[in-house]
């Protein structure tokens, strides 16, 4: 198998397309710590935790109904790599204090894993994941 990855940094870059831009602005700035890189309209806003870079699109008003009508989401979830279980927890109750949704509580996977899943204010699942092998390797 041929080496492509050289010059590949990862993959540190994901694009939403949201109902609310404020309201997603706000879930993912409190409970992840996010910051605006930039923001070239009030249609767009660009996050970053300082290595990764999220960018959430707002549907314009004349295509939001389609969005509602579909009960499945094509994105299974985007995740959060965290730096220990204790920080998992943490962020669970964090996200249940500000009353989002939790899809599945905290939980050891089989691979030595753990994490837990929450939804964004447009039903996007989110992990936040401690994940043995690139936790600790992860800058940060």
């Amino acid at each position: 198998m041929q080496d492509v990855s050289h010059g590949v940094k990862g993959l540190w870059h994901l694009a939403l397309r949201v109902t609310d831009l404020n309201r997603s602005q706000s879930f993912y700035e409190a409970l992840f710590g996010m910051r605006v890189v930039w923001q070239p309209d009030p249609e767009n806003v660009y996050l970053s935790s300082g290595q990764d870079n999220l960018a959430l699109h707002q549907i314009p008003l004349s295509e939001i109904g389609q969005y509602r009508q579909g009960s499945g989401q094509y994105l299974d979830h985007l995740g959060f790599i965290v730096d220990s279980p204790d920080t998992v927890d943490r962020l669970c109750r964090d996200a249940e204090q500000a009353q989002a949704t939790i899809v599945k509580r905290p939980a050891r996977h089989r691979d030595g894993s753990y994490s837990c899943y929450l939804a964004d204010p447009d039903g996007n699942t989110v992990q936040v994941l401690y994940e043995p092998n690139i936790s600790g390797a992860a800058p940060g």
